[in-house]
């Protein structure tokens, strides 16, 4: 829940409920993590279901997205409308940074590593990253830092989720998802290939894609003010 900027969480909330979720052993969370991305959206159906919510709008970064799309096909009735950040479709493209591999395992990230991991290449890119792990860090009761357990389940999820299915047309369980979805990343994703959300935009019959200049995978973090607005609009319309 740290890791979402509270700019944006409380612009949402200013018109609008916004729920924070930790996974299953996750942080604050007890209980063992989840190993699939489809475990994983069956728990968030489940606390939905539990909380006698109707319906809601499910924003999903990283993995998160991996989840957001899950929870969306296998318990759509669930879902009104989905934003998609910095994450790509099952079986996507695989391509990461190799010096990802080398920081993104790393048990405790200092700010130049989140730079690197989710911000663009330029001085001004650099310093909305630092503005950003400033506001991260306001929370009075930050949430303890996962367990190396997490870690090694979330890089099983993220494994499983992107390996290449060999179909031949890969992507097109995605026109089952028939919820308007906004779909957001920065042109260059080390972590999870730009490519694969165009992919997302491509196969989601219902869907918009905003890439975002000199931006990494946090684009939504680089960019807050903008990323405000455009969700907002497509919330609202």
């Amino acid at each position: 829940m740290d890791h979402w900027d509270p700019l944006l969480t409380d612009g949402f909330a200013k018109d609008r409920e916004v729920l924070l979720f930790d996974g299953r052993g996750v942080a604050s969370s007890s209980g063992e993590p989840r190993h699939t991305a489809q475990e994983m959206a069956d728990d968030i159906a489940s606390v939905i279901r539990a909380l006698g919510i109707p319906q809601v709008d499910l924003f999903g970064f990283s993995i998160g997205g991996f989840q957001a799309q899950e929870v969306t096909l296998r318990h759509p009735d669930l879902v009104r409308k989905v934003i998609l950040l910095g994450t790509g479709p099952r079986g996507g493209d695989p391509w990461i940074d190799p010096k990802m591999a080398e920081i993104a395992p790393k048990p405790v990230h200092d700010a130049d590593d989140f730079l690197f991991l989710f911000f663009g290449r330029s001085e001004k890119a650099k310093a909305a990253g630092r503005a950003f792990w400033e506001r991260r860090h306001e929370r009075p009761d930050q949430d303890p830092l996962s367990s190396p357990e997490v870690a090694s389940a979330q890089w099983d999820v993220y494994q499983n989720y992107m390996k290449p299915s060999g179909a031949e047309k890969p992507y097109e369980y995605l026109n089952a998802i028939k919820q308007p979805t906004l779909v957001v990343n920065g042109i260059e994703d080390i972590m999870i290939a730009s490519i694969n959300s165009f992919y997302l935009g491509q196969n989601i019959p219902n869907s918009q894609i905003i890439p975002y200049e000199d931006a990494g995978r946090g684009a939504h973090f680089q960019y807050p003010e903008r990323f405000l607005q455009h969700a907002t609009i497509f919330l609202d319309e």
